[in-house]
């Protein structure tokens, strides 16, 4: 590393980490602002309020890192300009290649720093954040509906393989912030979509290998076939399924189980998952709840759109900070360090607005999600070359 990238490098880090911190502090103060009136209720104490914060951190500096790594460079650029350190570095024959390809390795740092936030550490402090503020309150996990979090899996006739012979739709009033399920139904039909099982259960924890353990089980059986298991045998699965289906119910039987080992799709982590921000979520697990998704037939451009976005959002570090650089070649005359600033706090928030607009336009249109995520980054690419253009012309 030469002596002028270690320069480089050092000034513009110090400059992003203090807006970072800056950014960090001031959004913080919000989020435990936001829990104040959460304090006192049940066990939710101020310390439990501040832990809160606290794990919702690193999901915070991966939203700030752009926007901190766009001022902080324009900040650095207007101080190389306004000490004319700038001309004297063109003076000794750096030109804006050279200045352009300094710059793109310090964003290296911030996307990899970025992407370690959103990817590593976010994913995993969140639902912790989540599941500590429920515990203090003594409350459990719930879905907006009333009726508690609905999702949808197929019925395959050996576990989760084999050929699919039905639909589950998987409802659960609440989860405990430890995983276990409370007041579960479970709604079959065949491929005509024919009621044939209604499935409740008191409670429910998962086992492993796609296996949860019902307990308190009562299993209500509707079949063409008077050929129904004896109450209290045990039933293979997708039994309930597999007669020669009628067009209707000749025969239904009821029978209450201890407890029912039951094979699903649905897993824990797609369970955390479907009650989580996307924004919060890595891109491994918008991959996998995408594909469920899909499998299941239900709408994925939200996910897609999302995880497109993990994708893209680090990269576009690098892009706002190219639109950085032409600040170093604007004299003092051009405008004072704090008018500079101004102007990148501006093309920050543009940025944060296109951003989120291209968001919900994915989603509400028919337009692709990968064009949808990469769209304000392409256009602020195009923004960057032609202010770099414009400077090295004049």
């Amino acid at each position: 590393m030469t002596i002028l990238q270690r320069y480089f490098a050092v000034s513009i880090i110090q400059a992003v980490s203090f807006v970072a911190v800056a950014f960090l502090g001031l959004i913080s103060f919000m989020d435990l602002s936001g829990e104040l009136p959460s304090v006192g209720k049940g066990g939710y104490d101020f310390q439990n309020a501040l832990m809160y914060v606290l794990l919702q951190m690193p999901g915070n500096v991966y939203q700030v890192m752009p926007v901190a790594a766009l001022i902080g460079t324009i900040y650095t650029m207007a101080q190389f300009a306004s000490s004319s350190e700038f001309t004297i570095m063109r003076a000794s024959s750096m030109s804006t290649r050279t200045a352009a390809a300094m710059v793109f390795k310090v964003g290296i740092l911030f996307v990899l720093v970025a992407f370690v936030f959103g990817e590593l550490i976010t994913p995993r402090t969140a639902p912790l954040a989540e599941r500590v503020r429920l515990a203090a309150k003594g409350s459990t996990l719930s879905a907006e509906f009333r009726s508690g979090m609905w999702t949808k899996d197929s019925i395959h006739t050996e576990g989760v393989k084999g050929p699919v012979i039905g639909t589950r739709f998987f409802n659960v009033r609440q989860i405990r912030p430890d995983g276990q399920l409370v007041d579960v139904r479970l709604y079959e039909f065949d491929p005509n979509m024919r009621m044939r099982a209604l499935i409740t259960a008191t409670g429910g924890r998962y086992q492993g290998n796609n296996t949860w353990r019902l307990t308190g089980v009562s299993e209500t059986l509707f079949s063409n076939s008077r050929e129904l298991p004896a109450p209290g045998t045990p039933r293979p699965e997708g039994q309930s399924l597999q007669a020669a289906f009628g067009q209707e119910t000749l025969a239904v039987s009821t029978r209450k189980l201890e407890s029912l080992e039951l094979a699903s799709e649905i897993t824990p982590k797609i369970l955390s998952v479907s009650r989580s921000d996307p924004e919060r979520m890595s891109a491994n697990e918008l991959a996998v709840y995408t594909r469920h998704l899909a499998e299941n037939r239900q709408e994925t451009d939200r996910f897609k759109v999302a995880f497109w976005k993990k994708i893209i959002d680090p990269l576009s570090i690098l892009v706002l900070m190219a639109l950085a650089l032409p600040f170093a070649y604007l004299h003092t005359r051009s405008g004072g360090v704090s008018l500079k600033i101004f102007v990148g706090i501006m093309i920050g928030v543009s940025f944060l607005l296109l951003n989120a607009l291209f968001s919900h336009l994915g989603v509400l249109t028919a337009l692709p999600a990968f064009f949808t995520a990469a769209a304000p980054s392409i256009l602020f690419s195009l923004l960057a070359i032609g202010a770099l253009w414009w400077v090295e012309r004049h």
